[in-house]
């Protein structure tokens, strides 16, 4: 990849004086989180000119949280087939527990209260059934144990993970927080993405920040993880690169942006199309599977819908899809048929009843199943050209202009927006049929990543720790509000959960959430000398 420089600045957390390192904190005296008297200390140091690192340590083990069994309330539905969830209406919630109770076990059934957001959330989700309260894990893995035998299913969770108001207000933490800025009139370095060697596979952001020689890196955008619901790796969302547009957006998702002109955050669409011959074909995605289509946001007949819909992967039986040499090696391989163009455009070969294969040197190939393998092989003539066009388009619907400094990744919710708290998690796929993955993605603490910049223009990229006791991570409204106390007047929520990972000085400097450690990861985001 070719990395670019940018004229961007940081949040002045640092004054060097006589050698040492002074904090300055911002106008926001300490993170919002938890009380205000809570302690918290604040580590800056420089890692390159116009870089810095803050490392924030706030709270500590609050004394009310501890570990209980969540219960998987069975479905009040007639469905049988209907799977149980973490949140239901009060009646599955009473019956669940009167089950427990029969068993000699003594649940409890807790409204959950969940803050309001600018386009969800506010009142009650539901109902959960919980058990005990404990020390440590292994007893409430104990008493999981007694649920099972009682023919219902739960989960050991620790209560400092919950997100509901009163907790967001009064608990006590701790939290670590990593903040990396750059300053705009001391950095003279780049700032960009990088997916690796090729899309189709995951690397390590350790990893990816040591093939760019980065001086630090955070992990980035959503991206397929399981091979059924396309190649891992992939860009689960708009992915432009070095000004090169290689996975199309979840259409109408958030998106951060790194260019010519600094850092936003915006919302894109796209239409892509291949001409040849006749009328021309429209295109339903970039570098991806066919018919596979992770965090919906596709074309009309995708099903079940065609609106963003996160960790969903949506299906589209009749799919045109345009790769370049930044898939990987090889093409998916299946029926269909698929046209391979040269560096000038000209079909070299026509795969007429199995897809999958090579991609040229600096060529491409298109991709068809279903009811477009006819209309792709009619257009396609060995020796004749075939044009592959793609734009994008702001949320105004004007053509996105992409040069080799313009910078692209997937992510969403959207956090601030004109300095002021947007969380959009209703617009961005999070609201969803169950009340279970709001409960789970937004309301409850997770790991999370932030990118965004502030009032003067400068870039701010954030990790918070989750996910275990030493760090309760943040719900969707506590990023939003950590992100607005940097002052940031646009920012995002970039991938979390187990990706997220900070890197600096070729060092892991966070506690990734994931059992195996750290997470291989679709791309991140890279700053080099």
């Amino acid at each position: 990849m070719t990395l670019r420089r940018l004229g961007l600045s940081a949040l002045c957390l640092s004054l060097t004086l006589g050698g040492t390192t002074a904090v300055a904190t911002p106008p926001t005296q300490h993170l919002p989180l938890g009380p205000d008297n809570l302690t918290e200390t604040r580590d800056t140091r420089t890692l390159q000119p116009g870089v810095t690192l803050t490392t924030i340590v706030r709270g500590k083990t609050d004394t009310n949280a501890g570990w209980t069994v969540e219960i998987a309330i069975p479905s009040s539905s007639p469905d049988p087939d209907a799977p149980a969830a973490a949140i239901s209406d009060q009646a599955a919630a009473n019956k669940a527990a009167d089950k427990l109770r029969a068993a000699g076990l003594e649940p409890r059934v807790e409204d959950v209260p969940t803050p309001r957001l600018a386009d969800a959330g506010g009142g009650s989700l539901g109902y959960r059934v919980r058990l005990g309260l404990f020390a440590n894990k292994a007893d409430a893995d104990a008493l999981r144990t007694k649920v099972t035998a009682a023919g219902l299913s739960g989960s050991s969770i620790y209560t400092g993970w919950d997100g509901e108001p009163d907790d967001i207000a009064g608990s006590t933490g701790p939290w670590h927080v990593q903040v990396l800025t750059i300053d705009p009139k001391t950095f003279r370095g780049t700032l960009d993405a990088t997916y690796g060697p090729d899309i189709e596979q995951r690397e390590t952001t350790s990893t990816l920040a040591t093939l760019t020689g980065a001086t630090a890196a955070i992990n980035a955008g959503f991206f397929v993880l399981d091979p059924k619901s396309g190649a891992p790796g992939d860009p689960a969302g708009v992915g432009v690169y070095d000004g090169r547009l290689v996975s199309e957006p979840t259409n109408g998702r958030p998106a951060l942006v790194l260019g010519p002109r600094g850092t936003s955050v915006d919302r894109f669409t796209w239409r892509g199309e291949v001409r040849g011959v006749g009328k021309p074909l429209p295109l339903d995605g970039l570098n991806r599977v066919p018919g596979l289509i992770r965090n919906c946001g596709g074309t009309a007949d995708d099903l079940p819908t065609a609106k963003p819909m996160h960790d969903t992967t949506c299906t589209d039986a009749d799919e045109l899809i345009a790769f370049d040499e930044s898939y990987g090696v090889a093409t998916p391989s299946g029926p269909g048929a698929e046209v391979v163009l040269d560096r000038r455009g000209i079909v070299t070969a026509i795969r007429t009843t199995t897809r999958g294969g090579a991609i040229p040197e600096g060529g491409r190939t298109v991709q068809a199943i279903g009811n477009l393998v006819a209309p792709l092989l009619a257009a396609a003539r060995v020796g004749k050209p075939l044009t592959v066009r793609s734009t994008l388009f702001d949320e105004r619907g004007r053509p996105v202009p992409l040069s080799r400094r313009t910078t692209i990744v997937n992510g969403g919710p959207e956090l601030v927006r004109d300095g002021q708290i947007h969380a959009t998690a209703a617009a961005d796929g999070m609201v969803q049929g169950t009340a279970s993955f709001y409960y789970g993605w937004v309301h409850k603490r997770n790991p999370r990543t932030i990118a965004g910049v502030d009032d003067h223009g400068r870039t701010v990229l954030i990790t918070a720790d989750g996910r275990n006791v030493n760090s309760l991570g943040l719900s969707i409204s506590e990023a939003a509000a950590v992100a607005k106390s940097f002052h940031l007047t646009e920012a995002i929520n970039l991938d979390g959960g187990g990706s997220t990972t900070m890197v600096a000085d070729g060092k892991v400097l966070n506690t990734p959430s994931d059992a195996a450690g750290e997470r291989p990861v679709g791309d991140a985001l890279v700053i080099t000398k």
